[in-house]
């Protein structure tokens, strides 16, 4: 996008000298209210920095995130994945799967300033889409969080060919508002975004689940049931990624638990389905037989379940 960049900035130098116009109303209460227990000052100073070049800062901000984590990958390796020449640019679904394709956990964020400064005191650069045009004439473009600092009031950003460019929290926000306020930041298996609540994280979750090796998957399920480990979901996507494994012990271990403590019907036919492919057919006919007792949706697939354990008796 930096052909794009280099147009606004041009057109762009008496908006920003006049004043940008539009809500900035988080940033007005930042002055008024700083966030409790966040640091004055944060540079993640380690993130790689890959410059932008004609309308590639969608690959370029990928690269630079997962560079962060350890995963080297170039923005020219990313472009196939994530670029799409039709419309000169990168779609946020297409650059929340490139990341999962390259093994890392994509979470979608808060739409709050705030957000953006846990997420970054928290060692995770965040992903962003601002619109550095007008709302009426967009100039979409991706840029990665890397810090901020609370007595200058400037957010720290990799955007465009600045390795650092200090932008105002208030032009920050309104150049975020006019993009919706889109920010997501890419996570080793293991890690979870410290500001995104169950929903998001589950969400978040299955997505990679699907795109992801099962080890990595079954990696950040358990990372997820320790902050939740009253969660169905999360403890049958932990039991689908080990069987997928073939950790059929394992898979056995998760299921049981969902089974009993959540007496779901999906939960007892997915463990009679492991119990039998571990050769305990009486138990797990009985798990089938639960299973179709509690009805639902699952009710035909355990039913089928039985039929196969009766079968074979």
């Amino acid at each position: 996008m930096q052909r794009i960049r280099r147009r606004l900035i041009a057109a762009g130098v008496g908006l920003v000298g006049s004043g940008l116009v539009g809500c900035s109303a988080e940033t007005a209460l930042l002055r008024r209210v700083r966030p409790p227990g966040l640091p004055r000052q944060v540079e993640l100073d380690d993130t790689p920095f890959y410059p932008q070049d004609d309308y590639q800062c969608g690959p370029a901000a990928l690269a630079m995130v997962l560079g962060r984590i350890g995963l080297t990958v170039t923005p020219e390796q990313l472009a196939s994945q994530v670029f799409l020449p039709g419309r000169q640019g990168s779609l946020q679904i297409e650059m929340l799967s490139g990341a999962r394709r390259n093994a890392a956990l994509a979470i979608e964020i808060p739409s709050t300033l705030e957000a953006l400064m846990r997420e970054t005191a928290a060692g995770h650069p965040v992903v962003v889409l601002l619109n550095l045009g007008l709302s009426w004439a967009p100039s979409w473009h991706y840029a990665v969080v890397i810090g901020y600092d609370l007595d200058e009031e400037v957010f720290l950003l990799r955007s465009g060919p600045m390795k650092r460019q200090a932008l105002p929290f208030r032009t920050f926000e309104l150049t975020w508002n006019r993009a919706g306020r889109w920010a997501f930041v890419a996570l080793p298996a293991g890690q979870l975004a410290v500001t995104v609540d169950e929903g998001g994280t589950t969400h978040a979750l299955v997505a990679f689940e699907k795109a992801a090796a099962p080890e990595y998957a079954a990696m950040a399920y358990r990372s997820a049931l320790v902050r939740w480990p009253g969660s169905l979901t999360l403890q049958m996507g932990l039991g689908n990624s080990l069987y997928r494994l073939r950790d059929l012990h394992g898979a056995e271990k998760a299921f049981r638990m969902a089974a009993h403590s959540h007496d779901a019907a999906v939960a007892w036919n997915n463990l009679a389905n492991v119990l039998l492919e571990l050769g305990h057919p009486d138990e797990a006919s009985r798990a089938a037989e639960k299973a179709v007792s509690l009805g639902g949706p699952t009710e035909r697939a355990a039913r089928e379940t039985l039929g196969r354990l009766r079968a074979r008796q």
